[in-house]
């Protein structure tokens, strides 16, 4: 009989100045997934919350919901009336501080942008006199490094007078953890991103079909035939190789690389007459119309324009129908600002080949002997990349993704790092 117990203790509360979805991103998610394994905003609640003695985090959470932008193109530039919403959350934060006896402070700081960099300025010149610890958990990294770059003296200096001295920052990997410790964090916590399994049918349902279709490709390749059997089993169409663009729709996060590695593999395949071509599906939203406008004009050329499909954003049923009808994730970002790459580790789950650039966080993801591996601005390599790919399949990495990036594992470590800071007080 499972035995549930009323709290009886004094809780950790914690002040959650963050926003989730939408516009919908990598550290809205995380943040919303964050409340939810914590059980949501307390405010919330009618009553006394009643868990198992073995699921109390031991947190409450009292959340600012901190909404700037009604979609992605809007995110890090400035209106007015943002500063009207920083004035406004702050006032609710400040609000909660005294009316619940709020003492921890959670937040996501801007990466190197002007326009965000102000608005944390803002949000600490108001927030820091009311709060005795602060979380600074780095969903964007390269702002310290910016500030030297790019930054002036007294950009520097202040910021590090508003960011700096954190009870607690939180890194997604390795290369996050620079900021922390620029900003002279008391303690630093290295916490993954983990994600729900998108495919809890996996050994059922997906790995046959991967295996398949790896052996189908390896046939073909070898000059081989397939039987209608053979073919069925293999999706139908054994001789496309699925490639999955799965991100913002930008220069940055290599949505031209992609198209242009895929154009240029497909010429060498046609060129030695080979069996096989690659198919791009290209998933999100665009952030620049000048970009969308350039995007349209190159899939519609001769060497790409039955090879491409635009499918927008998806998410929910529609993403997790991608991930298991592709073959390989292709994400050659250079983002200034990526911190974790969580498109990769969907991709993992679903047993996917990746092939990634060597940029950031994304070394820390994969194993590493892996090697799907480009450097930044590289179709050629991108090409011959995605070629590699072509006898080969992702399930080994299926089983990285339940060892290091699961939802529990990621929930339970970060609640472990948050509690830390409390009973180190």
């Amino acid at each position: 009989m499972k035995v549930y117990f009323v709290r009886s203790f004094a809780p950790m509360k914690l002040l959650v100045f963050a926003h989730i979805p939408p516009p919908h991103h990598g550290q809205s998610y995380m943040v919303k997934l964050m409340l939810d394994h914590l059980g949501g905003d307390a405010r919330e609640a009618s009553r006394p919350h009643e868990v198992s003695e073995a699921d109390q985090p031991g947190i409450e959470c009292y959340h600012v919901n901190t909404r700037y932008s009604d979609n992605l193109e809007d995110i890090g530039s400035f209106r007015l009336e943002k500063v009207m919403l920083v004035l406004r959350y702050c006032l609710e934060a400040i609000w909660c501080r005294w009316r619940y006896g709020v003492r921890a402070f959670y937040y996501v700081p801007a990466p190197g942008k002007r326009a965000a960099l102000y608005r944390d300025w803002l949000v600490m010149l108001l927030c820091r006199p009311f709060f005795r610890d602060f979380v600074h958990h780095w969903h964007a990294v390269g702002l310290g490094d910016w500030l030297e770059r790019e930054g002036t003296r007294f950009e520097r200096w202040i910021t590090h007078w508003l960011l700096g001295r954190a009870s607690l920052g939180v890194g997604l990997a390795i290369s996050s953890l620079r900021d922390a410790l620029w900003f002279r964090a008391q303690r630093v916590e290295l916490v993954p991103n983990g994600i729900p399994d998108p495919c809890p049918d996996f050994e059922t349902a997906v790995r046959p079909r991967r295996e398949a279709r790896r052996e189908a490709r390896r046939h073909l390749l070898a000059g081989g035939t397939l039987s209608e059997a053979e073919r069925a089993a293999a999706g139908g169409d054994p001789e496309i190789f699925r490639v999955l663009y799965l991100a913002h729709a930008t220069r940055e996060k290599g949505l031209f690389d992609a198209l242009e590695g895929v154009a240029r593999a497909n010429t060498q395949l046609t060129a030695e007459a080979s069996p096989l071509r690659l198919h791009l599906t290209v998933c999100g939203e665009f952030l620049s119309e000048a970009e969308e406008t350039e995007f349209r004009t190159r899939i519609a050329r001769d060497d790409l324009k039955a090879d491409v499909l635009y499918a927008g954003f998806v998410g929910g049923a529609e993403k997790r129908a991608l991930l298991v009808s592709s073959d390989c994730l292709c994400f050659p970002t250079f983002y200034h600002a990526e911190s974790f790459g969580l498109v990769i580790v969907e991709a993992m789950a679903a047993g996917l080949s990746v092939v990634t650039t060597r940029w950031r966080a994304t070394p820390d993801l994969l194993p590493p002997e892996h090697r799907g591996f480009v450097m930044p601005h590289s179709p050629e390599e991108l090409a011959a990349a995605l070629r590699a790919e072509l006898p080969s399949d992702g399930i080994a990495l299926r089983a990285e993704f339940l060892a290091r990036f699961t939802e529990q594992r990621h929930t339970e470590a970060l609640a472990q790092a948050l509690r830390s800071m409390g009973e180190a007080k």
